[in-house]
């Protein structure tokens, strides 16, 4: 009777053999192939098949469109950032893993800092016959923007990661560490404590994610996003995203489509922490702005076009980083980034510390907090 009972249990389980790793979870999120897999059934629901080849299509025009002439341009444009090992901060992210690996695809950790949500890591065994082609719709709606136009639209995406059971930043960067040849090893939920320390058995105010993961070539690399509030007034009533930045030692930073934040007072401490404490920064115009970068201790200029800042943003427009392109022979782009996603219509901006040589702080390894 008890043989019998293990067998009919054994024949009544679902096509899971194994529980799914989360490269398993996230190669079926980028609907790439599934031989091997314990997901392999699940692909072969319809649902499944019409999400990777719309995803097919979507990334294969964003590759044709922009990637591959970013990968291709990035060594020669920007040398120090791009061959550098050092950590890539990047404010004001979403969950855009995507454009942080293709400009920076040697960082040895990433840090993404933004106000959406992280999420728990997706799971896509736990969706009911009915949830599967909505979540994976929902995905592809969420991906669409950034995937076409360069940048993540925020008020959308609060909307698109809560109206599925695939909520939070995590199912996007897991496709798009898939689909940029990244095996994901491990991935946890973890929190800044008040000294920016990183804790897994304690809730703080900084939620946030830790992904390990080799990359493209093989080198194991670190992906790190918290979901943290960094308008100047946050960051002085909790400094713990700070302190957590403080350990990186010297690193590079990256920022686009940032709604021109920093342009405002109200953003001046997160502007001023990347000049001090970056050796390169690599942004559109909606970051820094040109006059704020001191030229006594950086070495900053230009690339492609400078139409101005779109409709929205037209009080942001830069006087002085519009006579520098008039006055200066600035070399082409050969892809769009930013709000200006076009052709020939992108600014991109480079700067390099003339002194920024820093040591890392021992503030980011892991702690335990008390209960």
């Amino acid at each position: 009777m008890k043989k019998t009972a293990v067998l009919l249990l054994v024949l009544a389980s679902p096509a899971f053999a194994l529980d799914p790793t989360p490269n398993d979870q996230a190669r079926f999120l980028a609907g790439l192939p599934q031989e091997g897999s314990p997901l392999v059934k699940l692909a072969e629901r319809g649902e499944f098949r019409s999400h990777a080849k719309e995803l097919d299509a979507m990334w294969a025009d964003a590759e044709e469109r922009q990637f591959r002439a970013i990968r291709e341009w990035a060594p020669l444009g920007l040398p120090e950032a791009v061959s550098s090992t050092d950590p890539l901060l990047y404010v004001f992210s979403g969950p855009d893993f995507l454009h942080a690996y293709t400009f920076f695809p040697n960082a040895s950790t990433y840090v993404l800092a933004a106000v959406e949500p992280v999420g728990l890591p997706p799971d896509v065994t736990k969706l009911s016959e009915g949830e599967l082609g909505a979540s994976l719709r929902n995905l592809r709606t969420t991906l669409n923007a950034s995937l076409s136009f360069s940048f993540f639209i925020t008020a959308d995406m609060k909307t698109d990661l809560k109206a599925t059971k695939l909520t939070g930043t995590l199912p996007v960067l897991y496709v798009f560490l898939a689909r940029c040849g990244c095996h994901i090893q491990n991935v946890e939920n973890v929190w800044l404590d008040a000294e920016g320390k990183v804790v897994t058995d304690k809730e703080t105010k900084t939620p946030g994610a830790r992904i390990t993961f080799l990359g493209a070539k093989g080198q194991q690399q670190t992906l790190y996003y918290f979901a943290a509030n960094i308008a100047s007034w946050a960051l002085k009533q909790d400094a713990s995203f700070l302190r957590f930045c403080d350990g990186l030692g010297m690193m590079n930073g990256f920022t686009k489509s940032a709604s021109y934040l920093m342009h405002l007072s109200e953003f001046s401490v997160i502007r001023d922490y990347l000049i001090q404490h970056c050796h390169t920064m690599t942004q559109d115009d909606s970051g820094i702005p040109w006059r704020d970068f001191p030229r006594e201790t950086w070495d900053v200029k230009a690339f492609g076009w400078y139409p101005g800042p779109i409709t929205l943003f037209k009080q942001h427009f830069q006087p002085d980083l519009a006579d520098y392109f008039k006055n200066n022979e600035v070399p082409a782009i050969p892809f769009g980034i930013g709000y200006q996603w076009r052709p020939k219509q992108s600014t991109l901006i480079y700067g390099v510390s003339k002194t920024m040589v820093r040591k890392a702080l021992p503030v980011v390894e892991e702690a335990k907090v008390p209960q």
